[in-house]
């Protein structure tokens, strides 16, 4: 089993501090968001460089640790357009320097869904859609130069808040330089809940192909209907399953530990193990 963690899940750190925490913590690699994790460098736009990206991949790799994905959250929505410049941006300086942090993907999600509901009652969904398509237009492009992938990560609040709309957005963005980071907690709602197994199998049968990597926590809905996320094993996600059809379809692939607090890491990382290595294909 292929299980890193969030880097910024141990705070924010000097480079070396860190990767020497992560690797004591029994992780092997991580998803590495620069303004988050590290505090002695600044990731600021324009200020990365092959030299210093070098320099972070080796801190990690030297003890034991492979940078599997850059976080790269962004607003690709941002209805201030200086913004929305700005943070394609600093996207596209992540793709570009992705292979010598030595890894090959930088990932984001998509902006909240009600972004455009004021301007644009009517069509809001739609408007959204529009800016999200020509922003990732431009990022895929950039990513079809370096020859790295852009992540997307679908949330059940976001812009991207279906399997529908994963089907869609590879369809009209059909370069294979776009995948997705499949968060079955982030992507499921409540109406799933009473046939889950249907939700997982649709998501992986139909866009297996263009998973690139995994984000693992759990999930659980309260009284009111509110999505939370307690530690892997004490919510509702049925992780035999989930693994049983990662296995199946997309073997070794890359799988990030999420929602977990430093002292939670370590026992949930070790139930994820557990439940993998009991899972027969």
């Amino acid at each position: 089993m292929k299980l890193g963690i969030l880097a910024h899940t141990f705070g924010q750190q000097p480079t070396a501090q860190l990767a020497q925490t992560i690797a004591e913590h029994g992780f092997n690699s991580v998803q590495l968001a620069l303004a988050k994790a590290l505090s002695d460098v600044d990731s600021s736009n324009g200020k990365l460089s092959p030299g210093l990206a070098n320099e972070i991949g080796e801190q990690f790799a030297s003890r034991g640790v492979k940078i599997a994905v850059l976080g790269c959250y962004i607003n690709p929505i941002d209805p201030n357009a200086e913004r929305r410049r700005a943070d394609i941006e600093r996207f596209k300086e992540h793709l570009r320097y992705a292979r010598d942090f030595g890894c090959s993907m930088v990932a984001t999600e998509t902006g909240g869904l009600d972004t455009y509901q004021a301007t644009h009652p009517d069509g809001y969904e739609e408007k959204a859609w529009s800016v999200l398509r020509e922003t990732l237009e431009e990022i895929t492009e950039e990513a079809e130069k370096w020859g790295v992938h852009a992540a997307i990560e679908p949330v059940s609040t976001h812009t991207l808040h279906t399997r529908e709309h994963m089907t869609r957005l590879f369809e009209e963005i059909p370069s294979s330089n776009l995948g997705m980071l499949f968060d079955p907690c982030n992507l499921i709602k409540q109406a799933h809940v009473t046939d889950q197994g249907a939700f997982l199998r649709d998501v992986m049968e139909t866009l297996y192909q263009r998973i690139i990597v995994i984000h693992a926590k759990d999930v659980a809905f309260n009284a009111q209907g509110e999505k939370i996320n307690p530690v892997p094993g004490a919510g509702i996600l049925d992780y035999p399953l989930f693994f049983e059809l990662l296995k199946t379809y997309k073997p070794h692939i890359d799988i990030s530990l999420e929602g977990v607090t430093a002292e939670e890491a370590v026992p949930a990382a070790k139930h994820l193990r557990e439940v993998w290595n009991g899972v027969r294909v």
